[in-house]
């Protein structure tokens, strides 16, 4: 993969930030480390699965050893694997083994988006899908202690996921086709 196809990704993958996860806030904590430029967004060229787990070890190796004024979390975008959501969906039982074989259980979580995100008990073109959908396979890694602090701040945290479904729920066509162009 040549620099201007990295390129290209990240700057896909920011846009999808900037425009579906903060603009329409889905995530209300994602904003501020955004604007300071504490997230990094790490393309993987991985096509196999060990490859992939060496890529988010090395990413979580740097988030143990940055503070987080430097560096608050980090997106690994996986362009050329795990495109079948079946797949990336059986991938993450091995990033959740990384985390707890690597002594990072409660230290890191890993959030999960993808092109074809489906949550168990919805049909795949159920609106609410589109809060986890994204133009590329993503393993959002996040430091706890962070996210804890800004859910003690926050009121009502149980309300966002009730929110955010009545968000995407809410978008007219038009809406859907500007923010993910990439599930036409």
């Amino acid at each position: 993969m040549n620099i201007n196809e990295k390129e290209h990704i990240v700057q896909a993958t920011q846009q999808w930030l900037d425009d579906v996860v903060i603009g329409l806030n889905l995530c209300p904590f994602a904003r501020k480390p955004r604007r300071a430029g504490q997230v990094r967004f790490v393309v993987s060229e991985a096509e196999r699965e060990e490859e992939l787990l060496l890529d988010i070890e090395r990413e979580l190796n740097l988030l143990d050893v940055k503070s987080t004024d430097e560096l608050e979390t980090t997106l690994v975008v996986v362009p050329n694997f795990l495109s079948d959501f079946w797949d990336y969906n059986q991938f993450i039982e091995w990033v959740e083994a990384l985390v707890k074989r690597s002594g990072w259980e409660g230290v890191y979580q890993i959030a999960t988006f993808h092109p074809d995100y489906c949550f168990a008990g919805t049909e795949p073109e159920a609106p609410e899908n589109l809060t986890n959908r994204s133009p590329y396979p993503i393993f959002h890694l996040i430091r706890e202690a962070s996210m804890e602090a800004v859910l003690e701040r926050y009121p009502d945290p149980e309300s966002i996921p009730e929110n955010n479904m009545a968000r995407v729920s809410g978008l007219t066509e038009a809406e859907k086709r500007k923010l993910f162009p990439y599930l036409l």
